[in-house]
């Protein structure tokens, strides 16, 4: 669909939402989140300064939708690792390779997702700070919710141990996402996606095994 600028009398194409999340990526890729907003973000979208506000209400609000288009992403790049494999645990590594992966290849997406900066709610968790189901808006388990499900069929436990074996989960790939983002794994190491592949699966033995 086209759409019209009413300010600038500029046209585009396209989802303007997604164009502004897109070029937010590209922004807090160069600048950091402190140099992100919505204003730069609208002159790369080629609309007024205005016309974001359509869309999101202020920088907390456009930092909320790209922390939910990365927690959808993830958690789809987790159900597609563990498809097909049948021993739980398995299952479970493979969603770490899965989640060390993806922190490389949509760094800002990851960072976002656990900036101090993101004052909306979070994965479970409603504006009024209730717990919801876990799902998101396509009725899919969120990145978090599918973890601890894992780790539980893993595991073998529910309840708050169940969220302990979770959390227990998530504590070494995330660990090892962010030494690969912040460049504390030697570059030889984690060259190629199978590298990193490879090395979070060999962490994660490792950490199994309490070597």
């Amino acid at each position: 669909m086209t759409q019209r600028n009413e300010k600038s009398g500029s046209y585009h194409h396209g989802d303007l939402r997604d164009e502004l999340l897109q070029a937010a990526v590209e922004v807090a890729a160069e600048r950091g989140l402190h140099g992100l907003s919505l204003r730069e973000c609208a002159r790369r979208a080629g609309v007024s300064h205005a016309a974001p506000y359509r869309h999101f209400a202020d920088k907390d609000a456009l930092l909320l939708a790209l922390g939910e288009q990365g927690d959808a992403w993830l958690a789809e790049a987790g159900r597609a690792a563990m498809a097909g494999i049948d021993d739980a645990q398995e299952r479970l590594d493979a969603y770490g390779v899965a989640y060390v992966r993806f922190a490389v290849e949509h760094p800002v997406h990851f960072r976002i997702m656990f900036t101090s900066e993101l004052n909306g709610p979070t994965d479970g968790e409603t504006d009024d700070g209730e717990t919801d189901d876990g799902e998101t808006d396509d009725g899919k388990e969120g990145a978090f919710d599918l973890l601890v499900r894992s780790a539980a069929e893993a595991t073998g436990t529910t309840g708050e141990q169940a969220l302990v074996a979770g959390f227990a989960s998530w504590c070494v790939p995330h660990g090892l996402a962010m030494l690969l983002l912040d460049g504390r794994v030697p570059s030889e190491r984690a060259a190629t996606p199978e590298q990193i592949d490879e090395l979070s699966r060999t962490v994660l033995t490792l950490w199994r095994r309490g070597t």
